[in-house]
C-alpha cells in the first residue's frame, strides 16, 4: 500500500494563534515539534494497516516545520516548493492508494478557527460551485482528480464537520476547537493515539468506490480583501471581475482550476 500525507499546522492539536506558526517566533518550535509528532503518528497508523510506501508534504510556510529524523523508514518527506499546481498536494499522482491530510484548518471566513484562511490569506473566501473552500477541499479535490481517495482528515472541529461529506470514506479526528480568538485545545495524550487509530482505521476499510466523484464543471469565486487586487487579478485569462472585490473565472478539467489558483492567489 502506498500513502500520501499532506500535513499542514494551523490544525495541530497546541496551537491557537499566527505568532505560534511563524519560525521566527520563540514559541513556533514547540509547535512544529507537534505537527511532526501528528504526522508521526498518522504514519504509524498507516504502516500499522500495511503502506509500505509513504510519502509527505510539509505544508505549512516555507515548507521545512516536520522533523525529517523523526520520520519512518517507510517514507519520503517533500520539504519546500517546487510550485507545481497541485501546491499543498505535491506529489500526489495515480500511484497512491489513499490521501490523508493531517493539521488542517477551517477555511477563510469560518469561525471554528482563530487561524481561519484559505491559502495566501488575501481574501475573505474562495467558492467553488457555491461552495466555501477551504484547503483540504480544494487538495483533497486534487487527491480525487487522479484517482485518490481521501480517508483521513485532522484539524478542528469545524473543518471536521464542514466537510464530513466531501468524501465517501473519510475518517476525521477533531482535535481542538474555536470561538472568536480563542481556541479549546484538547490533550496531546488523547489526540495523538486518536489520529493513529483513525489512520488505521480509514486504511483498513473496503476503499472500493471511496473515490469522490469530481463535478462536471468548476465555477470558482474569490472574494479579496483589497478591490486593488481584484483588479491585478481579473487580467489573467478568462478571470472577471464581478464586483470591486470578487473575481470569477469557470474550467471544466479541475488540473486548470489548480492552475489559475497557483497564479491569482
Amino acid at each position: 500500500m502506498k500513502v500520501f500525507i499532506s500535513a499542514d499546522i494551523e490544525g495541530v492539536t497546541t496551537i491557537a494563534n499566527w505568532e505560534e506558526s511563524e519560525p521566527k517566533n520563540a514559541s513556533y518550535a514547540a509547535h512544529a515539534e507537534q505537527m511532526t509528532k501528528e504526522v508521526l503518528a498518522a504514519c504509524e497508523g498507516a504502516i500499522a494497516a500495511g503502506a509500505k510506501e509513504i510519502v509527505i508534504k510539509d505544508a505549512h510556510g516555507s515548507g521545512y516545520n516536520i522533523n525529517p529524523a523523526l520520520m519512518p523508514r517507510q517514507a519520503v518527506l517533500i520539504r519546500g516548493w517546487s510550485n507545481y499546481p497541485t501546491c499543498m498536494a505535491e506529489g500526489i499522482d495515480g500511484s497512491f492508494d489513499a490521501a490523508m491530510f493531517v493539521g488542517y484548518h477551517s477555511a477563510a471566513g469560518r469561525g471554528g478557527n482563530p487561524m481561519s484562511h484559505t491559502l495566501t490569506g488575501s481574501h475573505t473566501g474562495i467558492f467553488i460551485n457555491g461552495r466555501r473552500a477551504s484547503e483540504f477541499m480544494i487538495y483533497s479535490w486534487a487527491a480525487a482528480y487522479y484517482g485518490v481517495p481521501t480517508v483521513f482528515l485532522s484539524g478542528d472541529k469545524m473543518l471536521c464537520e464542514d466537510y464530513a461529506d466531501l468524501h465517501p470514506a473519510l475518517h476525521a479526528v477533531a482535535v481542538k476547537d474555536g470561538s472568536g480568538g480563542a481556541t479549546f485545545c484538547r490533550s496531546v495524550a488523547l489526540t495523538i493515539p486518536e489520529i493513529r487509530a483513525a489512520s488505521e482505521a480509514s486504511l483498513r476499510q473496503n476503499l472500493a468506490g471511496a473515490v469522490a466523484a469530481l463535478p462536471d464543471g468548476f465555477d470558482v469565486e474569490i472574494h479579496y480583501k483589497d478591490h486593488g487586487r481584484a483588479l491585478k487579478v481579473s487580467y489573467f485569462p478568462d478571470v472577471k471581475r464581478i464586483d470591486d472585490n470578487k473575481v470569477a473565472f469557470s474550467r471544466k478539467d479541475y488540473y486548470e482550476v489548480l492552475r489559475t489558483v497557483m497564479w491569482i492567489c
